[in-house]
């Protein structure tokens, strides 16, 4: 606790790290005052009717920080931006330029990337705009707009996709931490206010040993995440001696610290993106009235009415990209050459390839483990709703998995500004 508050009083102090805190407030806010403005022609009871009924349409919402829920400007949120960044990570396990360009080019190359992830950006949100305002049309919650009215939502919604994109990278360079996460995480934290008072006014006492059990559940998903993200595996390393003139440099010891999870909180974002996609387009195919449109579409609907391949698919698919994410970010090869060239080298390694081919040993173990946790937790939730038939236990758990991992993530960053300022 007093450690706790020792870092307050840091804060309290430092002008700059306040700057970056009260920047991102700012952008909360004005990512939650667009929230509110709904788009025109909107019917507000049919629509929360609607969502009252849709597990899909509940998780859609998570991406949007709460803007999908009464069809606000920013109704599509960073869902959009994340699914060009996703295609692109993947486009570089097929293209060795474009992946030199994320790895190896330095902060020229990664700028170029991102880029073109912003560029991709724009036709996935016209597209997935169209999807979902003429699938509310279809369903009588935008009443009967017109064609230039729709065109007009549509560049709406587009505009927003891309102001939120635009509000994320502004918190990730002049605020702390991943833009992006941050505002789901502040859409996510935002509902907790309404969550609380349906949860008080649908309150059965019959029903406490069951909330007692939630709780339990949520402390338990809390502490494991907490630990899983913490945990790294320290890799010892020996710099060696050098002599210049008179004078020995170099020889001491410290260690490599590799995580349990490198991936973080964003396999579960990957795999809920990858995951809607099917679901919205089923939701789409399903107005259109033709036999092989049907058909595609009752396939494709399997996915959300069957809740065994949802878990099945859910897990398999945080699990790869868990393995994906970490392949993206940690680049064994790199870090071998760079301990080689620095004069270090891993007591009982060969420097270079057989260095490389350690870490890549190690790290592909460790990944096992937080890819396996990581896709237990992001299923947990709904085995607890298979048992106790309460829906909206999938949409919390996977929400809850973000916001602690962003928390934890957000605290780490602080902490790392602090230090730094301390030295």
């Amino acid at each position: 606790m007093d450690e706790l508050f020792y870092k307050i009083k840091l804060i309290g102090g430092d002008k700059s790290l306040l700057k970056r805190l009260g920047f991102v407030a700012l952008v909360f806010v004005v990512f939650r005052a667009c929230a509110a403005i709904a788009i025109p022609g909107v019917d507000q009871a049919a629509l929360a009717q609607f969502f009252a009924g849709s597990q899909f349409f509940g998780l859609l919402n998570i991406f949007s920080g709460g803007g999908l829920s009464n069809l606000s400007i920013v109704m599509l949120g960073v869902g959009p931006f994340i699914t060009a960044s996703i295609i692109m990570q993947l486009m570089t396990m097929v293209f060795p330029k474009l992946k030199e360009m994320y790895q190896e080019d330095g902060a020229a190359g990664r700028l170029k990337f991102s880029q073109y992830s912003r560029m991709l950006t724009v036709p996935l949100a016209v597209v997935q705009g169209f999807g979902i305002l003429t699938l509310l049309k279809n369903q009588g919650i935008l009443g009967a707009i017109t064609f230039p009215e729709m065109t007009v939502n549509i560049v709406i919604v587009t505009a927003g996709s891309i102001l939120l994109m635009w509000f994320g990278e502004l918190i990730t360079e002049y605020g702390i931490g991943n833009g992006i996460s941050l505002l789901i995480f502040a859409g996510i934290v935002a509902r907790l206010p309404n969550d609380l008072v349906q949860l008080s006014a649908n309150f059965d006492v019959s029903q406490i040993p069951l909330y007692i059990g939630f709780l339990i559940a949520a402390i338990l998903i809390v502490a494991g995440v907490v630990v899983v993200t913490e945990a790294e595996r320290p890799i010892p390393v020996t710099y060696a001696k050098r002599i210049r003139g008179m004078k020995v440099y170099g020889g001491g010891s410290t260690y490599l610290p590799l995580r349990l999870n490198q991936a973080g909180v964003m396999p579960i974002i990957f795999a809920l993106s990858i995951l809607l996609f099917p679901q919205m387009i089923s939701a789409f195919l399903a107005s259109i009235d033709n036999s092989i449109v049907r058909s595609i579409s009752d396939v494709l609907a399997i996915i959300n009415n069957n809740r065994l391949v949802y878990g099945v698919l859910y897990f398999i698919l945080v699990f790869l990209f868990t393995y994906f994410y970490t392949a993206v970010t940690f680049d064994p090869d790199m870090i071998a050459n760079n301990l080689q060239k620095s004069g270090a080298f891993i007591p009982g390694v060969r420097p270079g390839q057989s260095t490389s081919l350690y870490l890549g040993h190690i790290i592909t173990r460790l990944t096992l483990v937080g890819a396996t946790f990581l896709g237990a937790i992001a299923i947990l939730p709904l085995i607890m709703q298979e048992i106790t038939g309460i829906q909206a236990l999938a949409i919390g758990g996977t929400a809850l998995l973000i916001v602690v991992s962003v928390a934890l993530e957000f605290v780490k960053q602080v902490d790392a500004q602090i230090s730094m300022r301390e030295y």
